[in-house]
């Protein structure tokens, strides 16, 4: 057995203090990952289905192969290898605005880190995903935009982030998406009939995706949710 708890790195950065942990959890029998803004739990390797699940639901509505994929939000990097799963990925480029996220999966601190961080198809750079989706200069384009950032549409890690959600803020980020292109975002809350709405008055189709899976804390199940929008 492992050490029951350590703490793997400890950072001062714009958005507060940062944490990287892992501890042994004894009801699951393994060690999890997890990081810490402030006082508040940023990320675990506890749930990861519904991450994973982002990616595969996303990059199922496209076709054809050399697909060009963004992703927002590197965190545990969970969504970002489900992405490079797809052989038809010709290129990830990661958006994480936290670079000691970065730093984490260069030193290999997580798991899934030194395996990621190998596939040479996979770009990271640190950055403000959303100002980039704001840039009205010509705009870069992809196949899919993926992100994974705020909890929710409705509950943001930073004020600056909430723009995004609008009608407004969608119509930028789709001028970053190539024709046909797919749009999906990862949230902890149920389905948003509002947000839908948002949606569906900027791309054609959208659906909101349930992603149920086992919660071994509670013995029951737990969910998120997944917006997908093409």
């Amino acid at each position: 057995m492992s050490k029951r708890f350590e703490e793997l790195d400890w950072q001062q950065t714009p958005m507060g203090e940062v944490t990287l942990r892992r501890r042994f959890d004894l009801v699951l029998g393994t060690d999890v990952f997890e990081a810490i803004l402030n006082d508040e739990h940023l990320m675990s390797t506890h749930f990861t289905v519904a991450e994973i699940e982002l990616a595969h639901l996303g990059l199922a509505a496209l076709e054809g192969r050399d697909l060009d994929v963004l992703v927002g939000g590197l965190g545990l990097g969970y969504t970002a290898q489900a992405v490079l799963e797809h052989e038809n990925v010709r290129s990830l480029t990661v958006v994480e605005a936290i670079d000691v996220v970065v730093d984490w999966h260069r030193r290999a601190l997580l798991p899934i880190s030194a395996a990621l961080t190998a596939d040479p198809r996979l770009s990271i750079e640190i950055g403000d995903f959303f100002a980039r989706m704001r840039d009205d200069q010509t705009p870069r384009v992809f196949d899919a935009i993926i992100v994974d950032i705020d909890h929710s549409p409705s509950h943001h890690l930073h004020p600056s982030h909430a723009p995004f959600y609008t009608e407004a803020g969608i119509q930028a980020m789709r001028r970053h998406l190539a024709p046909g292109g797919v749009f999906a975002l990862w949230s902890d809350d149920a389905p948003d009939a509002a947000f839908t709405a948002v949606l569906a008055g900027v791309f054609e189709h959208v659906q909101a995706e349930v992603v149920a899976f086992d919660n071994a804390l509670t013995g029951g199940r737990s969910a998120n949710s997944v917006y997908v929008a093409h």
